[in-house]
């Protein structure tokens, strides 16, 4: 996720550990350990303040993400045992040309208000959605349907509020055409930000951006800012993921040290990451509740592209030379220990399209090739940098062992530079208000390498927060996705990726895994390859 949903989650949009105490448990059981579940019961999880309000199209981070895709249930969604497309809302999407889909949606759903979930709820939230009055973070996403510019123009004002690749046939039935072929469009489809919104939020969207109504699994109780917000089990749910418990409860944490205690004293149930100060130890602490999976994310340094300094060509053989002055091997080795893999490309391991070595030797760690790079690059500006990251997220650790690498390997003063919380650094990453380089990080919002890709670096991306622009990135990523098929696209997203090493907007570090666990008092937590637990599948022991 768009750190992507993405957020993301992203999805960022990073897997980052970000969050604040509240130091008492929500599940309400009385522990025990049986191996009976009771239903009614809620769990916790580790969570951190959404960035934005609770706006399905107005989260690109984890924090809101992941309260979203609880909230709300679009038309397709992912299956978290396997990563594969799953019909929820919809029952059919067709296409014959990956250019116009047919949507036909299952009768019965609702939205948490009883009103019914029908096609003009989709229709009128992707144009609410689109239109740029209205802020929404991830408008971009919107911009493959036909008319998307119209709403939202590169320039100038709008000259319509409503995109013309949306037709509602009847309540059931609605059409999609799009401006280009996009052979994986209905994989996109299961983003957060493609959710329908009841006709009363189109009245206050403010209002239900803090008190939202969605269609999904769980409905919104409550949310007490910088500390918990408060989910329970919709009963009228039509999907195919009946919840086991009674809700979830996500708390946020101001470390994730606090996180962990909380944790090993039951007061919370379910972890995003251990902090890196567990790592050698969480599985020996937890036992057979420790967790450690694959997950499809990636952690990178982005930088600040849209600063002069920075932006200046001859700055990529700069970025280039900093990135070969990480010595990766030893830092996932002893830092992180052993529980991320060093990073040689910009997608993900085990995501579709994965290409190893993308990155060339500018992943590969050679000091006195990355001084003479950042000398033939004119040299860091000021001779300084500085790698912005949230301070409530376990980072502190690894930026301070990159930035060790670097001073030591290259002569250029590196340093962290930490903001209190998550909320806080992506404010000011969104915003354009650093110059330097900060802590990026990509969960999939979809298991394919376009995610990775044109989300985060296309021109005008929802999630490209360096500012990155290239022309031939741009035109390879189009005819990607005006590929014949999909695994054509896989391909053709492989030959934009191998552009980015010319201008090195990000670099990457290393990949994640899943570690995590969970307390004595829930059962069946299994982590899917997006970094979240197949939520509803969560059973409260009795």
């Amino acid at each position: 996720m768009p750190e992507a949903a993405r957020a993301r989650w992203v999805l960022a949009v990073a897997t980052s550990v970000v969050l604040v105490a509240t130091g008492c448990s929500s599940s309400s059981n009385g522990g025990g350990g049986s191996g009976s579940s009771d239903a009614s019961k809620t769990f916790s999880y580790q969570s951190n303040e959404p960035q934005n309000p609770l706006q399905p199209a107005n989260a690109n981070e984890v924090g809101g993400g992941r309260i979203i895709q609880n909230l709300f249930k679009g038309l397709v969604d992912y299956d978290p045992t396997n990563a594969k497309i799953r019909m929820q809302v919809a029952d059919t999407i067709d296409t014959s040309d990956s250019l116009t889909f047919t949507v036909t949606l299952k009768d019965g759903w609702k939205f948490h208000d009883g009103t019914p979930v029908h096609a003009q709820n989709f229709v009128d939230a992707w144009n609410w959605g689109a239109n740029p009055a209205n802020n929404q973070i991830n408008s971009s996403w919107f911009s493959d349907i036909e008319g998307y510019q119209d709403v939202h123009p590169a320039s100038g004002q709008p000259t319509s509020d409503k995109m013309s690749g949306l037709t509602v046939t009847d309540d059931l039935h609605f059409t999609v055409k799009l401006n280009h072929k996009v052979s994986y469009f209905e994989y996109k489809l299961g983003y957060i930000a493609f959710s329908p919104l009841p006709e009363g939020f189109f009245k206050d969207p403010a209002g239900y951006g803090q008190k939202p109504v969605g269609n999904g699994p769980y409905q919104f109780v409550s949310w007490a800012h910088n500390s918990q917000v408060v989910t329970k089990t919709f009963p009228d749910y039509q999907g195919v993921d009946k919840p086991k418990n009674g809700g979830i409860v996500f708390k946020m944490y101001t470390t994730s040290e606090a996180a962990y205690a909380d944790l090993q004293s039951n007061n919370l149930d379910v972890m995003d990451q251990v902090p890196p100060s567990a790592l050698a130890t969480y599985k020996s602490d937890l036992g057979d509740r420790a967790v450690d999976a694959p997950q499809g994310a990636i952690q990178n340094i982005g930088f600040t592209l849209y600063q002069a300094d920075w932006a200046a060509p001859e700055k990529a053989q700069v970025r280039q030379g900093l990135s070969m002055a990480i010595d990766r091997a030893t830092i996932t080795k002893t830092v992180l220990q052993g529980s991320r893999a060093p990073a040689s490309a910009w997608v993900a391991e085990g995501v579709e399209g994965y290409k190893a070595g993308t990155c060339g030797d500018f992943c590969n760690f050679d000091p006195a090739k990355a001084k003479q790079l950042i000398q033939q690059g004119g040299g860091v500006p000021g001779n300084k940098v500085l790698i912005t990251y949230n301070a409530d997220g376990g980072h502190k650790e690894w930026v301070d062992a990159v930035c060790n690498s670097i001073r030591q390997n290259t002569g250029v003063d590196c340093l962290g530079d930490p903001k209190p919380d998550f909320k806080t650094a992506r404010q000011a990453i969104t915003a354009h208000q650093l110059n330097g380089a900060f802590r990026t990080g990509w969960v999939q919002d979809y298991p394919l390498n376009a995610n990775f890709l044109a989300d985060v670096y296309r021109t005008g991306a929802a999630s490209n927060d360096t500012g990155y622009s290239s022309p031939q990135f741009d035109q390879a990523a189009t005819q990607a996705d005006e590929a014949a098929s999909v695994a054509d696209t896989v391909t053709g997203y492989q030959q934009a990726e191998a552009v980015l090493q010319s201008g090195m907007p990000a670099v990457p570090l290393w990949y994640y895994r899943t570690n995590s666990g969970y307390s004595t008092k829930v059962q069946n937590v299994k982590f899917d390859s997006f970094g979240n637990p197949a939520w509803t599948q969560v059973e409260v022991k009795g």
